[in-house]
């Protein structure tokens, strides 16, 4: 299945540009958020802001942003579902086929040694996860990547097939599980001690 539109919004901007580029080069679309969507801008890549997609802005402090049904919508859509597909037409939601996330550095804020309780709080990720276990769900039809070594080895798929094979897709799930999984054992780890001070 082609990629068409990607979805990228990370926080580890490393090797971010140069993907972004990569699938530029491919006819891929891209979407993002905040300072994701700047560097690529800055770096002269066509990218659409998340706000232009949802029709709203990103408010509480970004807290909100990409928890939208246009968002959700074109990532959880069974493809090959014929009323999957009516309620994309109807809503007018464009599928997303390429999900790339990672996560607020929560584990590095906690490991300083002056962090406050609502600094940490600050750096516990909603959108993240959720769009990444949104992709990682329907692995079938949508790639999510969550590890930026991985990006070279995704760009050069997409440049060379305009995809990535099932296999993959279905490891780079697995791998975006155990990634929501570690983030969440270490923020349940982290107020488990705040709890027993």
């Amino acid at each position: 299945m082609k990629i068409k539109r990607a979805l990228v919004s990370v926080s580890d901007k490393k090797g971010v540009v140069e993907f972004a580029r990569k699938l530029h080069a491919a006819g891929v679309e891209i979407v993002s958020t905040g300072g994701t969507m700047k560097a690529i801008k800055e770096a002269g890549i066509p990218v659409m802001y998340v706000s232009d997609v949802t029709g709203f802005p990103e408010i509480m402090d970004g807290r909100v942003k990409t928890l939208n049904p246009y968002i959700h919508g074109g990532i959880l859509a069974v493809r090959d579902n014929p009323a999957h597909v009516q309620a994309m037409k109807e809503h007018k939601i464009t599928p997303i086929d390429l999900v790339v996330v990672n996560l607020y550095p929560f584990q590095a804020t906690i490991a300083r040694s002056d962090v406050k309780l609502a600094e940490a709080i600050e750096n516990i990720d909603i959108g993240g996860p959720a769009m990444i276990r949104a992709a990682a769900k329907n692995f079938k039809f949508v790639t999510v990547v969550t590890n930026p070594a991985r990006y070279d080895q995704i760009a050069g798929a997409i440049l060379k097939e305009g995809c990535v094979s099932g296999m993959m897709r279905m490891q780079l799930a697995q791998e975006a599980f155990q990634h929501t999984a570690e983030y969440d054992a270490c923020i349940q780890g982290y107020l488990k001690e705040q709890i027993n001070k």
